[in-house]
């Protein structure tokens, strides 16, 4: 009998997924390749700008195209799917209600792990670094709300500097900046007074990747996310 197996869905962008999947990989602890997780990645590249649609910026609509693979992935037996941008949970209920394959929801799972190592009691003020899509859409500030924790996002200024890491040095060049992403985080901990840091965009967790920091209170959702995956994944396999 086939094992069960999970469906990546990608491409947005595409730096990001590769460093979703290699963690995961990474995570598995696999010692042969028989060990390794059963996953199918739809690398679509060509979805469109969530943050551009969001914001009305733009009129090409991401849903269809995200759609499309969720249909795919569905066909295909996935038993459950993982959508790696953070961005694109603006479409989380309308995506789920297309199939009954659970879809693992990156901001909510960010939260739980959060409330766990960081409790609203100790650590209330919750700063929030991702994209104008993800900050519009309100979707990490309705989990961090709900969880009992004060949500903090940057003024326009900072947000644009996380801008810069996210378009600039990771999708745009690949030139990764050690020096601009720790002045963005101390940033949010020093001058805004937060007392933990949710990085909301797979861009920023490729940085968080690239240049650890274990001492400052950092929440990486597709870290988080990645634990998820694996657990959920050896758990099917029994």
């Amino acid at each position: 009998m086939k094992r069960p197996f999970f469906a990546v869905l990608g491409g947005m962008g595409s730096l990001a997924t590769e460093s979703y999947v290699r963690l995961v990989n990474q995570a598995t602890h696999a010692h042969r390749d028989q060990e390794f997780l059963d996953y199918v990645v739809f690398n679509d590249a060509s979805v469109p700008d969530r943050t551009e649609f969001i914001l009305g910026r733009s009129d090409e609509d991401p849903f269809p195209v995200i759609a499309d693979d969720i249909e795919k992935a569905t066909a295909m037996g996935a038993s459950f799917i993982v959508l790696t941008c953070n961005t694109a949970h603006y479409f989380y209920d309308r995506f789920q209600a297309l199939t009954d394959v659970p879809i693992l929801h990156m901001p909510r799972g960010a939260v739980r792990r959060m409330s766990r190592l960081y409790p609203a009691g100790e650590y209330r003020r919750v700063g929030f670094m991702g994209t104008e899509g993800s900050r519009a859409s309100g979707v990490y500030r309705k989990a961090v709300e709900e969880a009992g924790y004060e949500f903090v996002e940057p003024d326009e200024s900072m947000q644009h500097r996380v801008d810069y890491l996210i378009y600039h040095d990771v999708k745009g060049t690949g030139e990764l900046n050690q020096e601009r992403y720790k002045a963005a985080i101390d940033t949010m901990l020093d001058y805004y007074r937060c007392d933990t840091v949710i990085l909301g965009c797979t861009e920023l967790s490729v940085l968080n990747e690239a240049f650890p920091m274990p001492d400052k209170p950092i929440i990486d959702a597709q870290a988080i996310l990645v634990d998820d995956t694996v657990a959920r994944a050896k758990a099917l396999r029994g």
